[in-house]
């Protein structure tokens, strides 16, 4: 099956499978060329060898992830040292390719622009809890963040209003007034009042 060509639909009820689930690889695939990944609506990492799929995004999910981002994008307008990524954005890391919700690199750091996944990790990895996640599906990811050389880790909880700051010294909630900013991301302390803004009807 060529690359570009999309999965055959088979609905299966979601308690029927465990998340994510795993693909065979189409022919012509290479994890390092996203134009030989498959098109599939859902979401997509290539992580230890494996294709996993995850269904698309509900409405909490992509609203949160919009709220999200847009409070990074206006925190690197006075931040340009930085460069923000989003629409799952993809980062190869330890030959993985996991791909983010929002994710903020040093723009020291990054290689020219090649159309291809960026090679370094991010400062900051955010994640959107959605209807396919479990706390620990995320917690694991973070993990993988952290030992590939990630500074921070967001996971935002839409249905609990709260923000898991994880890093290497450990895990925090907030639920409630700012972020903290960490020091490797000077002035970055939204307000979970933003972050949540769409999903709590502002």
């Amino acid at each position: 099956m060529p690359a570009s060509t999309a999965y055959d639909l088979t609905v299966v009820p979601r308690i029927a499978v465990e998340l994510p689930v795993v693909l065979p690889a189409p022919d012509g695939f290479d994890p390092l060329r996203s134009d030989t990944w498959p098109v599939i609506t859902g979401r997509l990492e290539y992580v230890q060898g494996r294709l996993l799929y995850m269904p698309p995004c509900g409405d909490d999910q992509q609203q949160t992830v919009a709220d999200m981002v847009g409070e990074l994008i206006a925190w690197r307008r006075s931040h340009q040292q930085f460069v923000v990524g989003t629409n799952e954005a993809g980062v190869m890391l330890g030959g993985d390719i996991r791909a983010a919700d929002g994710a903020v690199w040093r723009r020291d750091a990054l290689e020219p622009n090649s159309g291809g996944f960026p090679r370094v990790p991010p400062v900051l990895a955010a994640e959107v809890a959605g209807r396919d996640d479990t706390l620990e599906l995320l917690r694991e990811k973070a993990r993988w963040y952290l030992g590939h050389g990630v500074t921070v880790v967001w996971i935002l909880i839409p249905a609990a209003r709260s923000v898991l700051v994880i890093t290497s010294a450990g895990e925090i909630e907030v639920g409630g007034g700012r972020i903290p900013a960490h020091a490797s991301l000077p002035g970055l302390e939204p307000s979970l009042d933003e972050l949540f803004r769409q999903v709590s009807g502002g």
